[in-house]
């Protein structure tokens, strides 16, 4: 499936990038995990990552359960963290889950802001 645009430009965008922390915490919020770090633009990336590769390292060791239902939640498959482990040797599974809901996350929020501007330029006017 081809996606309506690529994402790469919108990873430096301030407000994506608090959209996109703003899901994440949602998300992991829901099973009781807590992400939290100052938001630094210079650094968010850097910090986000590092927190949820602490709580995804804790789960993969401790609640592997919980670890399914999370993904479930942020919607990653299986399949893509099985291909992405198999593609990145180099990297702990703990930091390619990690990249993997960064990465959902950033298109769920870019998805839902793209479809929400689609249907609003689409109303008929009057």
């Amino acid at each position: 499936m081809k996606e309506p645009f690529d994402i790469e430009p919108f990873k430096a965008e301030q407000e994506v990038i608090r959209l996109t922390v703003a899901q994440i915490k949602k998300d992991f919020g829901m099973f009781g995990l807590d992400v939290d770090f100052p938001v630094n633009m210079e650094m968010v990336y850097h910090d986000l990552s590092r927190e949820l590769e602490y709580h995804i390292s804790a789960l993969l060791a401790r609640n592997v359960q919980k670890l399914s239902a999370l993904l479930y939640q942020i919607d990653l498959n299986e399949k893509s963290i099985i291909t992405a482990w198999e593609a990145h040797p180099e990297y702990t599974h703990a930091q390619v889950i990690t990249e993997l809901v960064i990465y959902r996350e950033l298109k769920k929020v870019l998805f839902r802001n793209y479809y929400k501007q689609y249907k609003l330029k689409d109303l008929p006017e009057g």
